[in-house]
């Protein structure tokens, strides 16, 4: 009689999400996870035919939990970016791990830090552009490209627990640099 799985693909790739958040990416290993799921290193390479292949599954996990933590953020702010901004500076130091996997980490040739702050198809970035009032097409690439410079400037910042702005301090630099930007358009 065959011996009955125990170790899933999910296990492996929960458990070493959760490595992820709490060590960081550099953490994340077989042994350590192997240790963190309570088995050997062999399921974890029956299941995946690399580390890199589960770190390209996690990177993906990664992603659709920044995705969803935007999309739950609170969205009350009239001025373009703010929303946007206070989210991702707020996931940086909530997040660290994932925000440095995510927006620290060199990137594969076929993704772009827009694509990841946009959300892909979901088009958090392409919404906020879209409340801009009066935009000038040609602007849109500027505009955008100082406005995330600020904010992830500070959100990096917030990864260094170098950052002890109060949530209305950030609001008031937010709606400073938006208006100064589309001003300079």
């Amino acid at each position: 009689m065959a011996r009955k799985e125990t170790i899933t693909r999910k296990m492996i790739v929960d458990g070493a999400f959760e490595l992820l958040r709490e060590q960081g990416a550099y953490y994340v290993t077989a042994r350590k996870l192997a240790a963190q799921i309570g088995c050997s290193t062999q399921p974890i390479f029956r299941i995946f035919s690399g580390m890199e292949e589960l770190n390209q599954e996690l990177f993906i996990k990664a992603r659709e939990y920044f995705e969803d933590d935007y999309a739950d953020a609170e969205k009350t702010h009239d001025i373009p970016f703010v929303d946007l901004g206070l989210a991702y500076i707020k996931f940086a130091k909530k997040e660290t791990n994932l925000f440095k996997l995510l927006f620290l980490s060199k990137l594969e040739e076929d993704q772009t830090m827009y694509d990841l702050l946009n959300g892909g198809s979901k088009g958090f970035v392409i919404h906020e552009i879209k409340r801009i009032p009066n935009l000038d097409p040609d602007s849109v690439g500027t505009i955008f490209m100082k406005i995330f410079t600020f904010i992830h400037g500070m959100a990096c910042m917030a990864t260094s627990g170098e950052f002890d702005l109060t949530e209305d301090e950030v609001v008031e630099m937010l709606q400073d640099a938006y208006r100064a930007f589309t001003e300079q358009a």
